[in-house]
Parts: structure tokens; sequence; C-alpha cells
């Protein structure tokens, strides 16, 4: 089983915010998800960014795979740092 790290959106038309889950790469993007580690509102300014950072590091150690936009909200949030740091043992 593949599992992504991914957004799921929420909200209404023309005004959504997402929320950064875990799930099985085969579930569809609005379906069932493993694990909720954040949430994304791209319509303030600046963008908000809330993600909870043990969390999302213990997923990225057991093996999920971001997808390029959470990949980008990872690392403006400074988690994809500190991921790569402990992959390099400092």
């Amino acid at each position: 089983m593949a599992v992504k790290m991914r957004l799921k959106r929420m909200g209404a038309k023309k005004a959504p915010f997402y929320r950064v889950v875990v799930a099985d790469s085969r579930s569809p993007r609005d379906g069932k998800f493993i694990a909720l580690i954040g949430t994304y509102n791209p319509l303030v300014t600046p963008a908000e960014i809330n993600i909870n950072e043990s969390s999302a590091l213990e997923w990225l150690n057991n093996g999920a795979i971001p997808t390029d936009t959470v990949k980008n909200i990872l690392s403006k949030a400074g988690i994809m740092k500190k991921f790569h740091d402990s992959k390099q043992g400092k």
C-alpha cells in the first residue's frame, strides 16, 4: 500500500481551504484518509499553514510520500529541512 501526504479540499465554492491528510494513494481526493496532520488556507495573505510537526515527521520517516504541493507547504513550514537533517544524521 502506497501512502501519500496530500490535500483534501474543504470549504465552499470559490472559497476553498485544505486539510493536509495522509491517505492511501488509491483512495479518492476527498475520500477516506488515515490521518489528519494539518490545514492550509490559501485565501488569507500570507497563506495560513497549520501543520502538526511531530506527526508529519513521523509519517515522513515511515515512508509517506508528499505530493509536490504538500512538499512545498512542508518546506515553508520548515518541516522538510528537519526531515532532511534527520536523514543526514545532524
